[in-house]
């Protein structure tokens, strides 16, 4: 099965810069981030003039906000994945690359194929030629059991450097 990436850039997501709640750890859940998210989703239909076609969500594997993803898909929202290797920190993933060979697939390209039938737009970033013929190069299908352990593996606690930032939930 052939796919087509198509790249699409918003400075501005249809929500930005949220400051979520923590549960009772101090740490963030998808879910309480889905739905402090859905909730901003909701009120800004209620205002805006113009239905938002894309929102650009913090979506990886080990990092997939279903309720979030499903919320978009209803509004008929295009949903692009960024992060979609959680800023090189599934790379140092075992289970992941594993999966990958059993693919004959570099987690780059496991990655990009988990997004891809998951519905969502991957937002590959490169410059480097090969890489962006490797990324293009998703021609298999992950198998429904490795799609549902993709889902639901460990979340990835510390995004090393990238941790300070609020998208991933520390700060």
């Amino acid at each position: 099965m052939k796919r087509l990436l198509f790249l699409a850039f918003l400075p501005v997501s249809l929500v930005s810069c949220v400051s979520c709640p923590t549960s009772a750890s101090g740490s963030n859940t998808n879910s309480t981030r889905s739905k402090m998210k859905i909730k901003i989703g909701n009120s800004t239909f209620a205002s805006c003039s113009v239905k938002p076609m894309v929102n650009q969500v913090l979506a990886h594997i080990s990092n997939t906000p279903i309720e979030l993803i499903q919320y978009n898909k209803d509004k008929d929202i295009l949903v692009e994945a960024y992060s979609r290797f959680g800023h090189g920190e599934l790379f140092k993933n075992e289970e992941v690359a594993a999966i990958g060979e059993k693919y004959k697939a570099s987690v780059s390209q496991l990655a990009i194929c988990y997004c891809l039938q998951l519905d969502l737009l991957p937002l590959p970033k490169t410059v480097n030629p090969a890489h962006m013929k490797a990324n293009a190069d998703v021609e298999f299908v992950i198998a429904k059991e490795d799609m549902a352990f993709l889902k639901n593996i460990q979340p990835i606690e510390d995004y090393g450097e990238h941790s300070k930032f609020p998208v991933y939930g520390k700060k």
